[in-house]
């Protein structure tokens, strides 16, 4: 279904994993997609399958933590296809072993920066171009372990509640700009993020991790691509996290408590 021709995406972390897979679908879906990653052969093996496909892509080098990146990264997508229109925050990291309290300062500090900074930084980034385009549609990629404790990784937990927070507090763009925030909070998902995370553990917390890995398979990227494209095509949607978990149906997950 090519029902976004005309539309132009970006998508951070799009070298590989959940942000290739997203990068895919919006090509698919007719979008022309700007491809962010700080791994220039991925980001540029993004862009060669998306042409390679039919579809208009291009590759910008873009590290997520710096403000300068995100402001080119605009502008590419505006100079080279004329607008904005989706944005999808996806680049993330985990801290690693050993987790925090033990944790290097400059691990969780740089997991703090690439998780949480840089999303909200993404976000202030795109809003000015999505309002010159009449509006626009911002899927942040958050997880499962924003939505429930994550003791395997605190810090990694601590940045995805909130993206999660972030995004519902921001539910008031969709009548003020006509721009709507929503979030995907996936669970495990077939990537290289959690094999690095794997490869960092101890053996002891490795047996632990591949024993919820039993009760919990992974998630395919093309999975959670599929969930965000419900969010770019549902123009009802704002300020929501959608949980994402394997043989389940997609579900959208409400805060615990409402005020007001």
């Amino acid at each position: 279904m090519r029902d976004l021709e005309g539309k132009v995406a970006v998508v951070t972390g799009g070298g590989s994993g959940i942000g290739r897979a997203t990068a895919i679908a919006l090509a698919e879906a007719g979008a022309a997609v700007v491809v962010a990653d700080i791994d220039d052969d991925g980001g540029r093996e993004t862009v060669n399958l998306l042409e390679e496909a039919g579809g208009r892509a291009a590759f910008v080098h873009t590290d997520v933590t710096r403000w300068e990146d995100w402001e080119r990264l605009v502008a590419v997508a505006e100079e080279t296809f004329g607008r904005l229109d989706i944005l999808h925050n996806n680049a993330g990291i985990n801290t690693g072993w050993p987790r925090f309290p033990e944790a290097p300062r400059d691990r969780w500090d740089r997991t703090l920066a690439v998780n949480l900074w840089a999303v909200i930084a993404g976000i202030q980034a795109a809003v000015p171009a999505m309002r010159r385009s009449g509006g626009g549609v911002i899927v942040n990629s958050a997880s499962l372990a924003g939505l429930v404790a994550y003791d395997t990784d605190p810090i990694y937990a601590a940045t995805k509640h909130g993206v999660v927070g972030l995004t519902r507090g921001l539910a008031f763009l969709k009548d003020e700009a006509n721009i709507r925030v929503n979030c995907v909070c996936p669970s495990f998902v077939d990537t290289p993020l959690p094999r690095r995370r794997l490869a960092s553990m101890s053996d002891e917390e490795r047996a632990r991790h591949e024993a919820i890995l039993a009760r919990m398979p992974m998630l395919a990227p093309a999975e959670v691509a599929e969930a965000v494209l419900e969010f770019v095509r549902d123009g009802s949607l704002a300020g929501q996290a959608m949980a994402i978990m394997y043989g389940q149906p997609h579900r959208l997950v409400p805060a615990a408590i409402s005020i007001g």
